[in-house]
């Protein structure tokens, strides 16, 4: 399960500028026809030849994209390896993870579908409130509580859904589509599909 949402693409305005950025090598700048059919043909065309040479599509790295993305822990495991060239704030399990009682929802859960592995997860959830209350019921001792909050975090699944923002250039959007778009997790397909529906995307897949 993934939930992609909130996405804000490079601006008219920020275009002007990486054509400039990408015109600047041969000074170029006369035949920009502002983000017309001339401008996207060389960032095509370099986009290309970035397949061999990562320099020649360098104004890849100036087209930035921001977005929020819930995932399960284990997507997030294998996306941080892509965190060169990125920027992401996420949501704290350190400071927030008991500010809200835990759901079904919480946890990535469209694969489970045999009934002993559904309630293993409908009991994981039952100890984890069970934590939780203690941890909120327990006022007067700080090193207690430090106790309960352990219970959570040490027993938190794989499977929680944890939401981050996050800052992403073209060019790593290129690298993540050449190397997850045939991956076995499903959420890798989401995103890669994602991806595709940006625009200019041509430049990235």
């Amino acid at each position: 399960m993934i939930k992609i949402e909130n996405t804000l693409t490079p601006s008219k305005e920020m275009m002007q500028a990486v054509i400039r950025g990408m015109r600047n090598p041969y000074n170029s700048w006369d035949k920009s026809d502002n983000g017309g059919p001339k401008d996207h043909e060389l960032m095509l065309k370099l986009a290309h030849a970035g397949n061999s040479n990562p320099s020649h599509s360098k104004f890849r790295r100036m087209m930035v994209v921001y977005t929020d993305v819930t995932a399960p822990f284990y997507w997030w495991k294998e996306y941080d390896t892509y965190c060169v060239g990125t920027v992401k704030n996420s949501c704290s399990t350190m400071h927030s993870i008991t500010s809200k009682e835990f759901t079904f929802d919480d946890f990535s859960h469209d694969h489970i579908i045999t009934e002993r592995s559904y309630q293993h997860l409908l009991d994981t959830i039952d100890i984890l409130n069970e934590n939780r209350n203690a941890f909120l019921r327990e006022e007067s001792d700080p090193a207690v509580k430090k106790i309960y909050w352990y219970q959570i975090i040490q027993l938190l699944p794989e499977s929680y859904m944890q939401k981050r923002t996050l800052m992403l250039s073209y060019e790593v959007l290129h690298k993540i589509y050449v190397e997850r778009n045939d991956h076995k997790l499903e959420e890798w397909h989401t995103f890669c599909g994602w991806i595709q529906s940006l625009p200019d995307s041509d430049l990235i897949v």
